[in-house]
């Protein structure tokens, strides 16, 4: 999409609109609804300081994603391929595609738990059902990547919509809401909610999304001179930026809304998502509260099997610069996705469901570090970068996020093998 340098600001801003929202839905996946679920219904509103901060790690990397991607007209898997050996590009998309199908697990579940809280379908059939979404996914494609955008719109929209109203219903309490948005030390000491903290992350900051997003942001047409470039540049940072804080409004609505439903009213020890759906109805007086809850489950799960198909094609073609149909591809995802998630129900039952949701958002926060640190590598290189090399601030946040990552990462280890202390 041409932005002609003489349009004005807005005119601009909506030509590079669209791969904002792409990437902001992997921010409000099913994954990221159990872990603000549990996070919300176990703790109140104290981790809602956690997804604040995510949600700022999220701005930065995906902006650092776009400089490289508009900047070398590489993206984040190609740059890879380019800059390391082969053993090591395998390396990481082997775990590139784990992530993807760590995601795609959450989708699944997801979308197969709002199928069977609206329309009665057990649990084992929703997930066989999904496979379906293949070919919705594929009709989609084919009308073109503008058409996907605009789909993806309208689900976010919805999924807005319905929390607006399930806040409005819920009404919690304004000043223990802000008291919650600041930091407290206790989130590291204690386990069970550094646990749960972890999993946000895992659930907010997807790695997969940064390949993702390196790629998308060069559907747009823009000069290819420094000026072009760094139009496009913050252009499509100001579209990223808006579309993850409405994803932050949307993650932080749950945890609240399960903060303000469960953990306030003796109900402390929901963490289930079909507990939630029973019991919004009556805990906020409305016959329709969880029917809401249920449909922005499904807009969500739907949401993201788009972005993951298009996410899984990058990867692929990006490491091993390898194309396959994508229906094909869609169809190995989705495959290695419904197997685990079929045998844990059917081993031990659905009320597993929601521990499956939240293992697979650590799984995605385990592997985030080895897709943030080439991003870094690269944003600092000036032989890649050129006029675009990330400054002393940009590099001094960017490392420090990507440690951090790493280093809640690797407490959670010694904190579940007991080597903690």
């Amino acid at each position: 999409m041409l932005s002609p340098g003489g349009a004005s600001f807005w005119r601009k801003l909506i030509a590079f609109s669209g791969p904002g929202f792409l990437v902001a839905v992997g921010y409000m996946d099913p994954g990221n609804w159990a872990t603000d679920l549990g996070g919300g219904s176990h703790f109140g509103y104290t981790l809602l300081s956690v997804i604040v901060i995510s949600n700022v790690m999220a701005v930065l990397l995906q902006h650092l994603c776009v400089r490289l991607g508009i900047a070398t007209g590489r993206d984040l898997a190609q740059a890879c391929r380019d800059h390391y050996s082969p053993r090591v590009v395998l390396f990481q998309w082997i775990l590139c595609e784990l992530a993807i199908a760590a995601c795609d697990l959450a989708e699944v579940m997801g979308s197969a738990i709002a199928l069977q809280l609206l329309f009665d379908i057990p649990l084992i059939w929703g997930c066989l059902i999904t496979v379906a979404d293949i070919m919705v996914v594929l009709l989609q494609q084919q009308r073109g990547f503008r058409y996907i955008e605009l789909v993806v719109l309208a689900l976010i929209l919805t999924i807005g919509a319905c929390f607006s109203i399930e806040l409005f219903l819920a009404k919690p309490d304004v000043g223990s809401v802000l008291a919650g948005l600041v930091p407290r030390v206790e989130i590291l000491k204690n386990k069970d909610m550094l646990y749960i903290a972890i999993a946000i992350i895992g659930a907010t900051v997807m790695p997969h999304n940064l390949y993702l997003h390196s790629s998308i942001v060069q559907t747009r047409k823009y000069e290819q001179s420094v000026s072009g470039k760094r139009e496009a540049i913050r252009f499509a940072t100001i579209d990223s930026t808006v579309s993850l804080m409405f994803a932050s409004f949307i993650n932080g609505a749950i945890l609240v809304l399960a903060g303000a439903a469960f953990h306030g009213t003796g109900h402390q020890e929901v963490a289930e998502i079909q507990d939630a759906y029973h019991l919004l109805d009556g805990l906020l007086k409305v016959s329709f509260a969880g029917a809401l809850f249920a449909v922005a489950l499904l807009a969500s799960g739907q949401n993201s099997a788009l972005t993951g198909t298009l996410a899984g094609q990058i990867v692929m073609e990006g490491f091993l610069n390898l194309r396959i149909r994508p229906w094909l591809r869609r169809l190995i995802t989705r495959a290695i996705a419904i197997v685990p998630a079929v045998v844990v129900i059917g081993f031990f039952g659905e009320k597993k469901s929601t521990d499956l949701l939240i293992a697979s958002q650590i799984c995605l926060s385990m592997q985030l570090g080895f897709a943030c640190w080439p991003l870094m590598r690269f944003i600092g290189d000036k032989a890649k970068m050129g006029e675009f090399v990330g400054s002393f601030w940009i590099k001094v946040l960017g490392w420090t996020t990507t440690l951090t990552v790493i280093g809640l990462n690797i407490k959670l280890l010694f904190d579940i093998f007991g080597l903690g202390g």
